[in-house]
């Protein structure tokens, strides 16, 4: 599956944003087509040169509501990228919000191989039966 989606990046500096936009992969977590606004990269080198250079962050957007996330800078390269985990928790972080559910309740819908549909929370618990007392002879 090939599913690249538009992210905004932030280079932060010490004083100073450094804005850009790009297209995040969804399979491998690297970051393509980066296009940075008011940042020459000819004149002023990558933002992660900078000697002021702190970080770099990324937001996902969809419909007024974000996912904010880490991103890895090759220095040598320039490179974006998102590290393994990070990916991980940015698709379930984005699954919940995006689809308006909360983590507990995407964890209660789950449902087991191998098991009924119900959700885990849908299901009535078993009723015990009264233990007969032992040694008695009826």
């Amino acid at each position: 599956m090939d599913l690249k989606l538009p992210i905004t990046i932030t280079d932060e500096l010490s004083d100073d944003l450094i804005k850009s936009t790009g297209l995040l992969d969804l399979a491998s977590g690297e970051i393509t087509r980066v296009e940075y606004e008011d940042h020459d990269v000819a004149l002023l080198g990558l933002p992660c040169e900078a000697e002021d250079y702190e970080f770099t962050c990324g937001i996902l957007s969809n419909h007024g509501k974000e996912v904010e996330f880490g991103i890895k800078v090759n220095k040598t390269t320039g490179q974006y990228s998102v590290s393994a985990d990070e990916l991980l928790e940015i698709k379930v972080r984005a699954a919940a919000l995006f689809a308006g559910i909360s983590g507990q309740q995407m964890a209660e819908s789950t449902v087991k191989p191998g098991t009924d549909a119900k959700p885990a929370a849908a299901k009535k618990a078993p009723a015990k039966k009264a233990a007969k007392p032992r040694g008695s002879a009826h």
